[in-house]
């Protein structure tokens, strides 16, 4: 341990001597460099196997939604009747139109199946960032301002969450014959954003209560520079967490209203799952390939948002 007996002439007096010897000085300790939330939740994430799981599948499943070419040449719309249902699946033949069999209409089941990550993904990702910013906005206006302006804000919150999600998204689609991927997610947003809405509220209630916040006030900063730039980006961490989540539920949303016969007029998983039940005793591979699709989308986004949620919880570390 360092004598702190030693008076500051005297220590100067002995490093000079070090130094005339051919010694080295010691080297004076650094503070170390102090991370934002941010940077934590970033190297918790690297060191999250969850993480990269959900990582790797949803970068695979952007690579197919993107370009689909790339892993099939077949048209998932033309049928061959020649090449009937009851035709196996030829397993052997990896990333082939008959890899995977053929469905009634003699349409390949392989390239149905990448073809419909696309209505799948863009419904997802569309109906997130929709209810994102529109509950975003709702929530944190509400949680700002206060009084009158959150009262009626949050009574008409309430009264879309009092609505049943997917009851609403059906009678909303049942008055339109053609239902195209914008149709859908804007029935899907129309009834999602509430819980976002009452994210960011809380999350605005407990910050604009910092002092950073009534420094800017105190300042004269004006109020959507107060509520952008120092309170928006500190309620964003709660936010992403319930969009990474709910983007795996309004997917799997999409495939249920389409196996209902209310969703996409199109190549879809939910379309091909409910074409697939019909045969399902004679033909399981017609069902069963976009349900297992189906489930390793959802369950990656729902990963995605478990480790995001643990890295950026500070109760979770």
């Amino acid at each position: 341990m360092p004598d702190v007996t030693k008076t500051v002439p005297e220590a100067a007096a002995e490093d000079a001597a070090v130094a005339a010897a051919g010694g080295a000085l010691p080297e004076p300790n650094k503070p170390e460099k102090t991370r934002s939330l941010w940077g934590d939740a970033w190297q918790d994430l690297r060191r999250s196997w969850i993480f990269l799981v959900s990582a790797a599948l949803i970068v695979l499943l952007l690579l197919i939604t993107f370009f689909p070419g790339w892993f099939t040449g077949a048209n998932p719309t033309t049928g061959d009747l020649a090449k009937h249902f009851l035709q196996k699946p030829k397993l052997g033949n990896f990333f082939s139109a008959d890899w995977l069999g053929y469905d009634q209409q003699g349409r390949s089941v392989y390239a149905r199946v990448v073809y419909g990550a696309r209505a799948s993904i863009a419904v997802g990702f569309g109906t997130t960032v929709a209810v994102t910013v529109v509950g975003g906005l709702v929530g944190m206006i509400a949680g700002y301002f206060g009084g009158i302006v959150d009262s009626v804000l949050s009574r008409l919150t309430d009264v879309f969450f009092g609505i049943p999600f997917l009851l609403g998204t059906m009678v909303f689609l049942t008055s339109f014959q053609d239902r195209t991927t914008w149709i859908v997610i804007g029935a899907l947003s129309f009834f999602g954003w509430t819980q976002i809405a009452r994210v960011m509220r809380g999350a605005v209630i407990t910050t604009k209560q910092s002092d950073y916040v009534h420094a800017a006030k105190a300042l004269g900063a004006s109020t959507p520079r107060i509520m952008f730039r120092h309170i928006l980006p500190n309620t964003l961490a709660p936010v992403i967490v319930v969009a990474t989540i709910s983007l795996g539920i309004y997917i799997s949303a999409e495939a249920t209203l389409s196996y209902l016969g209310l969703g996409l007029n199109g190549v879809s998983w939910g379309n091909d799952i409910s074409d697939g039940g019909n045969q399902i005793r004679v033909a399981q591979w017609i069902m069963l390939y976009p349900s297992i699709m189906l489930i390793v989308t959802v369950l990656a986004f729902i990963m995605l948002g478990e480790a995001v949620r643990n890295a950026l919880d500070p109760k979770m570390r």
